[in-house]
């Protein structure tokens, strides 16, 4: 379980609690966030907006989502954190930095306790951009 062995924490300039069928769920605006695993490495991640679920914790974050892990920045309009199964599904515009590489693909998956990073297109016929950054 992530909740033992690594940190959560989420912040907003603007939060409004829903509940729905015994379901809490927060909605927010302007969203900094951050991910600490049981290593020390550190996922920082800013939106637009976010949904959290306070049962399961899984959070939503949409709209100019920027994401900084292990020298890398990535951009989309969509992240999907599933805080029980340790992973992290960065969709919708995705462009991946990191030293000298720049990456276009629909998908990116971290595995949070392996540090497993998967990039992938929807349609497995479609090629994922790979520019080399001199």
């Amino acid at each position: 379980d992530y909740s033992e062995s690594g940190k959560y924490e989420i912040r907003s300039k603007l939060s409004k609690l829903d509940y729905n069928e015994g379901v809490e769920k927060v909605s927010m605006s302007d969203v900094s966030a951050f991910i600490v695993d049981k290593n020390a490495n550190r996922i920082d991640i800013r939106s637009n907006s976010a949904l959290l679920n306070t049962t399961t914790y899984k959070t939503g974050f949409f709209g100019d989502v920027q994401i900084k892990y292990l020298g890398s920045v990535i951009t989309s309009n969509k992240l999907d954190f599933n805080f029980k199964e340790n992973i992290i599904l960065i969709s919708d515009n995705i462009l991946f930095k990191s030293i000298n590489t720049k990456i276009e693909a629909d998908n990116v998956r971290i595995h949070l306790l392996t540090k497993e990073i998967e990039v992938f297109m929807n349609n497995s016929q479609d090629k994922i951009e790979l520019i080399h950054i001199k």
